[in-house]
């Protein structure tokens, strides 16, 4: 008789589920047309009706399930009674028939962190930029991020009225990324994905040091990483303290996953442990390959600016 399925792969099969859940009530906000936003520190720091119905949905779907797990959402809600129709108690068959990598089979409950942006992309939601929305779930263990699931809500939404909106992209370390097709940009270009809304002259200077090709500015941390992996981006070159470890947690697993590299600007890998600070404050160097490359190139005067 088979094993039943070890806590991480029924976690993350849950998660799957409930990413998917999270898709459909971003798309349902836009479809009844009022976002309720609010701005949080400034014009560039929003939420909208969305990012607190995702939170809530996100993280009290895993907490009835799991409910020794440490959970870690952007969004500071106050607790409430969730709403029945926001819990998703189902998970993705397909990932538990997936043998669980050895070195996390004995994973307990309480040893995990999970990191949640119920909508990463906020601002470009807000302005109809729907690609680069996504939902973010990672999942970390003993501080290092090795599970995580991806939600695109709005993939293929220029495709005609009779596409499939949404698509789940989901990894774990060890096993691997799916839900996607692997790409890379062709060889010897130099295509830099950066900040849409949070320039500085820190990210100008870092990025211009690249000698890129081509410069792409878009938002979500989750969208720049989808972007690396479907061969549309080389580098994803953020030099500043904008985001957070809800941001990069999950996004990183799939590259990582890939033989991608993520990590701060001097080329530390990030910390995922729930005591951690929430600010990636040494900002965000990632590249599915030549890392090395992008690393070599981040000028000291932006090392100097940018402490860990």
């Amino acid at each position: 008789m088979a094993s039943s399925p070890t806590v991480l792969m029924r976690l993350v099969a849950s998660a799957y589920s409930i990413a998917q859940k999270a898709g459909t009530i971003v798309r349902r906000v836009i479809a009844e047309g009022d976002l309720g936003i609010i701005e949080k520190t400034c014009a560039t720091d929003l939420q909208t009706k969305a990012d607190r119905l995702v939170q809530a949905s996100i993280c009290s779907s895993l907490a009835r399930k799991f409910p020794k797990l440490t959970i870690i959402g952007e969004e500071d809600l106050p607790p409430e009674d969730v709403d029945q129709e926001l819990i998703e108690d189902g998970q993705w068959e397909e990932i538990l028939k997936q043998p669980c990598p050895s070195q996390y089979s004995a994973i307990k409950e309480e040893d995990l962190v999970v990191w949640v942006d119920p909508l990463d992309g906020t601002k470009e939601y807000t302005e109809g930029l729907l690609d680069n929305v996504t939902v973010l779930i990672g999942i970390a263990y003993e501080g290092k991020a090795i599970a995580g699931v991806i939600n695109q809500p709005y993939y293929n939404y220029q495709a005609g009225p009779d596409a499939v909106l949404g698509r789940t992209i989901w990894g774990i370390l060890g096993l691997g990324a799916f839900g996607f097709q692997l790409k890379e940009v062709p060889a010897g270009k130099h295509i830099i994905t950066t900040t849409r809304s949070h320039n500085s002259q820190l990210v100008t200077d870092c990025v211009t040091a690249m000698n890129p090709d081509d410069v792409l500015r878009v938002g979500g941390a989750g969208n720049k990483i989808i972007q690396l992996i479907e061969g549309k981006a080389s580098a994803y070159v953020f030099a500043s303290p904008g985001c957070k470890k809800w941001d990069t947690c999950a996004p990183e697993v799939i590259l990582h996953a890939v033989g991608g590299k993520l990590t701060d600007i001097h080329g530390n890998a990030l910390q995922y442990n729930k005591e951690v600070k929430h600010m990636n404050s040494a900002g965000v160097l990632a590249t599915l390959r030549n890392y090395d490359y992008y690393a070599s190139r981040v000028p000291q005067s932006v090392k100097n600016a940018l402490v860990p």
